[in-house]
C-alpha cells in the first residue's frame, strides 16, 4: 500500500490540522503564562514572599524547558499525535487540582509537573508539520501555530488577570481547566495523524547520538542559539521594562503594566506572515526580524511612552518573525529526529529566557537602563552575525 500523500496548502486537511495546533498553542500557553501578573495575588493568598511567589512561574518554565529533552526522543519512537493528546489530558487534571491547593509547596509541585505536561505541544508541533505537510504547506503552518502561541501568551496572561480581579485565585485555575479540556476536544476532533510519521528506536544512547549529531550540524547549532539568543532578550525587556515604568516620571500601575502585553499581537501578525515568505527566503527573514529588533531596542532608550509601546510593537513583530522562521529552518535542516531537533531548539529557546533574567538584571542592578540596552543590542548583533553562518546551508 502506497504511503498517503503529504498536505498542501488551502486544503480541507491543512485548515484542521492548522486550526488543530493554533488551538492546543492557546491551551499550552494560556496554562504557562496565565498566573504571571496574579503573583502579588498569591503571595497574599499563600502568605510567602514575592520571591517565592515568582517561583510558582519561573519552575513551569524551567522543567517545561528541561523536559523537552525527553519529550522529542519519545515522540520520535512512538508518534506525535498521542503524546500532544496526552499532554493535554494531563494539563486540565494539573490545573484543576491547583483550583483545591491550600498549600503553597503543593502549587509549586503542581506546577513544575505542568511545565512537563506543557512540554509536548513544542517537542512535537513543528515535527508533526514537517511529518503530515509538503514545504511549501510547512511554512504557513508553522506561522500560524506560531500566531497561536502569541495569543495565548497574551491572552493567558489578559485573562488570569481579569478574573483574579473580579474573583479569585480558584476560579482562575477552574476556567484554565475547562479551556484545557475544550481544547483537548477540539485537537482530538481535528488533527489528522501524521501520515510521513517514520518511528526511530527509543534508547538512550540512540538519543545521545541523535542530540550530539544535532549540536554537531553547522546548519542546525547557529539556529539554535538565534533562537535561545532573541528570547533571552525578547522577554528580559519586558521585565526589566515593567520595573522602569512603574517608577517615575510614568508611575504605571499593574493594570496598566499587563496592557504592555497586547502588543504581543504584533507578533500575531508577523508569525502569521511568516507563512508567506519562501523557504530560500527564510534566512533574509530572520535577519529581517532581528533588524526589527534592533531598531525596537534602540527606541527603547526614548523617555516617551508612545515610542516605548512602539518599540514594543517592532520587538514583538520582529521577535516571531525570526523565531517563526528558524524553527521552520530546523524542521527543514534536521534529516532525522525531527522532534528531536525541535526539541533542542525549545531547550535553547527556554533556558535562554531563564539566562536573560541574570545577564540583563546585572546591568539593570549596577547601571542603568541604558546600559540594558546596549548590553541587549550586543547580543542581537551577535544573532545577525550567526544567521549570516547559515547562508552556506541554503
Amino acid at each position: 500500500m502506497s504511503a498517503e500523500p503529504l498536505i498542501e496548502r488551502g486544503t480541507p486537511a491543512y485548515r484542521r490540522a492548522c486550526l488543530a495546533l493554533v488551538v492546543a498553542s492557546l491551551v499550552i500557553f494560556a496554562n504557562l503564562y496565565a498566573i504571571h501578573p496574579l503573583l502579588p495575588l498569591i503571595a497574599k493568598q499563600f502568605q510567602v514572599s514575592t520571591l517565592q511567589a515568582g517561583n510558582a512561574f519561573t519552575i513551569t518554565s524551567l522543567t517545561l524547558g528541561l523536559s523537552l529533552l525527553v519529550h522529542g526522543p519519545v515522540s520520535d519512537a512512538i508518534g506525535r499525535r498521542a503524546p500532544l493528546l496526552v499532554g493535554l489530558g494531563v494539563t486540565a487534571l494539573l490545573t484543576f487540582s491547583m483550583a483545591f491547593t491550600t498549600h503553597f509547596s503543593t502549587l509549586v509541585w503542581l506546577r513544575a509537573a505542568l511545565g512537563i505536561a506543557l512540554g509536548v505541544l513544542p517537542a512535537v508541533a513543528i515535527a508533526y508539520l514537517g511529518d503530515t505537510m509538503t514545504r511549501t504547506a510547512l511554512v504557513g503552518a508553522v506561522g500560524l501555530y506560531i500566531g497561536g502561541n502569541t495569543l495565548g501568551g497574551a491572552g493567558g496572561r489578559l485573562v488570569g488577570g481579569f478574573i483574579a480581579e473580579h474573583s479569585d485565585l480558584q476560579t482562575v485555575f477552574l476556567s484554565l481547566g475547562v479551556l484545557s479540556l475544550s481544547g483537548l476536544a477540539v485537537v482530538a476532533r481535528l488533527l489528522p495523524p501524521a501520515t510521513g510519521f517514520v518511528s526511530r528506536p527509543l534508547s538512550l544512547g540512540g538519543s545521545l547520538k541523535g542530540f550530539v549529531a544535532h549540536l554537531t550540524n553547522p546548519a542546525l547549532l547557529p539556529a539554535f542559539a538565534v533562537g535561545g539568543l532573541n528570547f533571552m532578550i525578547f522577554i528580559n525587556l519586558y521585565t526589566y521594562l515593567t520595573f522602569r515604568l512603574s517608577d517615575g516620571p510614568w508611575q504605571l500601575g499593574a493594570g496598566s503594566l499587563g496592557l504592555l502585553f497586547l502588543t504581543y499581537l504584533a507578533g500575531t501578525v508577523s508569525a502569521t506572515f511568516s507563512g508567506r515568505v519562501p523557504f530560500n527566503r527564510a534566512l533574509h527573514g530572520m535577519m529581517t526580524g532581528v533588524a526589527l529588533l534592533i531598531f525596537g531596542t534602540l527606541l527603547l532608550l526614548s523617555d516617551r511612552l508612545w515610542l516605548i509601546i512602539l518599540a514594543l510593537l517592532c520587538n514583538a513583530f520582529g521577535f516571531f518573525l525570526t523565531h517563526s522562521l528558524a524553527n521552520t529552518w530546523v524542521n527543514q535542516q534536521a534529516k532525522f529526529g525531527k522532534a528531536s531537533a525541535s526539541s533542542l531548539y525549545s531547550v535553547f529557546y527556554y533556558m535562554g529566557a531563564a539566562a536573560g533574567v541574570y545577564y540583563l538584571g546585572y546591568f539593570w542592578e549596577t547601571a542603568s537602563w541604558h546600559a540594558v540596552v546596549i548590553a541587549s543590542l550586543f547580543v542581537l548583533f551577535l544573532n545577525a552575525g550567526l544567521i549570516r553562518t547559515l547562508y552556506r546551508h541554503l
